[in-house]
């Protein structure tokens, strides 16, 4: 299967003065379409820095990132943005919802940004509404919504442009355990029905048991590459 991510030798370097401290040092990977894959590693082990790379929100210091075959790794701001508008979707802790829109506008904004709202687009946003469980919400507020809620909203709005990668970060931080579990659920249901490609940042194993593949940092490096056994199979997710 075509990879969708490649990471050849990426260093990312922060220079504070004369100080210079290494965030990734020399880290190769590849992810392929259709994973579901976690990344690992305690703080200041460089995943969010790994992230923001695999994001196209930042660039790496020495190394080459392709993104579906192509080398990203010295694009402009404007084609970054553009990749990120037309390729990626992000998921985050904290929602980043707006307050005063309801969860149809949320949903619909990625839309208006490429300037795909169209009467046709109608059908794949109360489809997605369909698919995240938000039937019967799409004209409530975010403050009307529990927090699990709140997250199936903000991946119904990640997942709206039809992007080739899903980023999600710490997406279940600020959720108990029933309903971080629900939120899981709804991700590895995306991944297996619609071989959407999701990387996933955590800290918390157990979260990460729900992907097929953990990669582990430990001060800038990949400690760990390996397999996962799902903690949900796709037979459990026929019921969601």
């Amino acid at each position: 299967m075509q990879d969708i991510i490649q990471l050849d030798s990426i260093y990312k370097i922060y220079e504070m003065g004369e100080i210079a401290f290494t965030a990734l040092n020399n880290v190769s990977l590849s992810i392929k379409k259709g994973e579901f894959v976690s990344i690992m590693g305690a703080s200041g082990s460089g995943k969010s820095t790994l992230m923001n790379i695999l994001g196209c929100l930042d660039l790496p210091t020495k190394g080459r990132y392709f993104f579906e075959g192509v080398d990203v790794s010295r694009f402009s701001k404007n084609e970054l943005a553009e990749i990120r508008n037309k390729k990626l979707g992000f998921v985050f802790q904290s929602f980043n919802l707006l307050g005063r829109t309801t969860v149809l506008e949320n949903i619909e904004l990625p839309l208006i940004y490429a300037k795909k709202l169209t009467k046709s687009s109608e059908h794949k946003i109360y489809e997605t509404i369909r698919i995240l469980g938000l039937e019967g919400l799409h004209k409530n507020y975010p403050s009307q919504l529990s927090g699990g809620q709140q997250q199936r909203v903000a991946i119904a709005r990640a997942i709206i442009n039809s992007p080739s990668l899903l980023l999600a970060d710490e997406p279940t931080g600020n959720l108990d355990s029933a309903t971080s579990k629900e939120v899981m659920n709804v991700l590895c249901k995306l991944n297996s029905e619609m071989n959407l490609t999701i990387v996933l940042v955590t800290h918390e194993e157990d979260i990460a048991g729900y992907t097929r593949r953990m990669i582990m940092l430990k001060d800038g490096k990949v400690l760990r590459d390996s397999e996962t056994h799902p903690v949900l199979s796709v037979s459990s997710m026929t019921s969601m």
